[in-house]
């Protein structure tokens, strides 16, 4: 999974996700993208999962780039724990992916097996997504 080696502060604010994005909205490094139609969080179980399903369905074939990296704390308070006491234990990590977005990339294979690659990994994620190539 992927985890931050260390962080600044070790508990944040989860905030809001609003606007489109700017940054990391075009393919840069691969042929093809899978990109963000939504706003919301991508934490590393699900950025893993979607990656495996890529990689399971390319069989060595072909280059992925992961775009995105689950740096923000999310803490979640224990079951049955009574109001007060502060803020909960770091649970997990997450991304907060903007829409348009660039998730992930991909080279190296035919336009027919990124399609089939990228939609086994939306079926991953919490958002929706759409397929991209470069122009």
């Amino acid at each position: 999974m992927l985890v931050p080696k260390k962080v600044k502060h070790r508990k944040h604010r989860k905030g809001k996700i609003k606007g489109i994005s700017y940054k990391g909205s075009s393919i840069d490094f691969g042929s093809y993208g899978l990109k963000s139609e939504a706003n919301g969080f991508l934490n590393s179980r699900q950025i893993e999962a979607a990656r495996r399903a890529i990689i399971r369905y390319l069989r060595k074939g072909g280059k992925l780039w992961i775009r995105v990296f689950p740096y923000k704390p999310i803490t979640r308070k224990g079951q049955e724990v009574p109001m007060g006491g502060g803020k909960g234990i770091v649970d997990h990590y997450a991304f907060p992916v903007k829409e348009g977005r660039v998730i992930f990339e991909i080279e190296g294979i035919s336009e027919e097996m990124a399609k089939e690659a990228f939609s086994r990994a939306a079926d991953k994620l919490p958002m929706k997504t759409k397929f991209v190539k470069k122009i």
